[in-house]
């Protein structure tokens, strides 16, 4: 760590001093509703984005559907959601990215995961049942398999309208990242295509079409289908930073690394970096530091984060953010630096006492 980095760290950072948080809030609107698997970005002129899965009945179910809200005052008050995609299947996790042209992507993928439930669901109220099967109504048997797919929509007027969905080679839950030198990167997983591969795609047309750039290398030991829900950074140009939520045997549960000097043609080998929790969200920090933000789905159930002032060679201690959770159904946090600094963190999370997820937000300090 080079001096003026030492000197740019936070108060009490060296100590592992806790952060300050500000305030911790629920923001989604409709609490009949579950939400999940958010992601927040803040554009260039300033207005912060959030998508979801809302329109929900439960963690797995047939109603998912890609919202977006909008904030013009740094996350203090947002915007009724707008549905982007309901298709007559699943819609699950959220993607969000803004182009160096100004475009802006969202990203989702679908299932049919909810339907071995409702093969079982015969003694369930009739009023849920007829809910489900009328779902299924609306697409037959080859159409709801043919819609699987990892989705993109294209807006180039601010998110007022949005292109049909199509296709892209994989998904992940944050999206995709905006590299320096113009092109779009895209870490994640081949989930209903063959053959299946965890790696990154590129698009050099502003996300209009992606092509496959490279597979990630796999540890001995391990199997690449165990790696999940990728996310990059850039940490400085060409230089860029994948984490990985890990369910093999070796540091099953906890976030890998891979990192890239060549702006993504070649890979490390996935290393562990100390870090219990999934799956993990990086942002570059206007001063250069790094910070990943985390689910963690054990006691005392929350989000974490950790900073890295060395490109991601070393993170810090744990920073708590939130650590009030009910259970495991909570996390995916993401996080933005709003222009004094300060950070907002947002994820979802089903409380005790309710069937439902809701958004949460905390604005906190370093």
């Amino acid at each position: 760590m080079t001096r003026r980095e030492w000197l740019a760290l936070p108060a009490g950072a060296l100590a592992g001093a806790a952060p300050r948080v500000e305030e911790i809030r629920t923001i989604s609107m409709q609490p009949d509703l579950y939400h999940g698997w958010p992601i927040v970005i803040r554009r260039r002129n300033g207005e912060l984005l959030l998508a979801c899965s809302g329109g929900r009945e439960a963690h797995v179910c047939p109603f998912g559907r890609l919202e977006l809200m909008r904030s013009g005052d740094e996350g203090r008050t947002w915007s009724w959601p707008q549905v982007l995609m309901d298709s007559p299947i699943d819609d699950r996790d959220a993607g969000l990215c803004e182009t160096p042209r100004g475009t802006l992507l969202a990203t989702t993928f679908t299932s049919l995961a909810y339907e071995p439930i409702l093969e079982k669901a015969k003694e369930w109220a009739p009023e849920r049942l007829a809910r489900w099967e009328a779902v299924q109504r609306r697409a037959q048997a080859a159409d709801r398999k043919a819609l699987l797919g990892c989705w993109m929509l294209r807006s180039e007027d601010g998110g007022l309208t949005w292109s049909a969905p199509y296709r892209v080679p994989v998904n992940s839950p944050h999206g995709p990242t905006a590299l320096a030198d113009g092109r779009l990167l895209y870490a994640g997983k081949r989930l209903w295509d063959q053959p299946a591969a965890v790696g990154v795609c590129e698009s050099q047309d502003d996300g209009r079409t992606w092509g496959w750039l490279a597979d990630l290398p796999v540890r001995p030991g391990d199997r690449f289908e165990a790696y999940h829900e990728l996310h990059a950074v850039e940490s400085q140009p060409g230089r860029i930073i994948v984490h990985i939520r890990n369910h093999n045997p070796a540091n099953q549960r906890e976030t890998l690394q891979t990192e890239s000097a060549d702006g993504g043609r070649s890979w490390s080998l996935p290393r562990a970096i100390g870090v219990w929790g999934l799956p993990s969200h990086l942002l570059r920090l206007r001063a250069g530091r790094l910070l990943m933000t985390y689910g963690y789905r054990r006691a005392p159930f929350g989000n974490q984060a950790r900073w890295s002032a060395d490109q991601g060679q070393t993170w810090s201690p744990a920073i708590t953010i939130s650590a009030d959770g009910a259970g495991g159904d909570l996390g995916y946090p993401s996080t933005v630096e709003l222009a004094d600094g300060t950070l907002l963190t947002v994820w979802y999370e089903r409380f005790k006492e309710s069937p439902n997820a809701v958004l949460r937000a905390a604005r906190w300090v370093l």
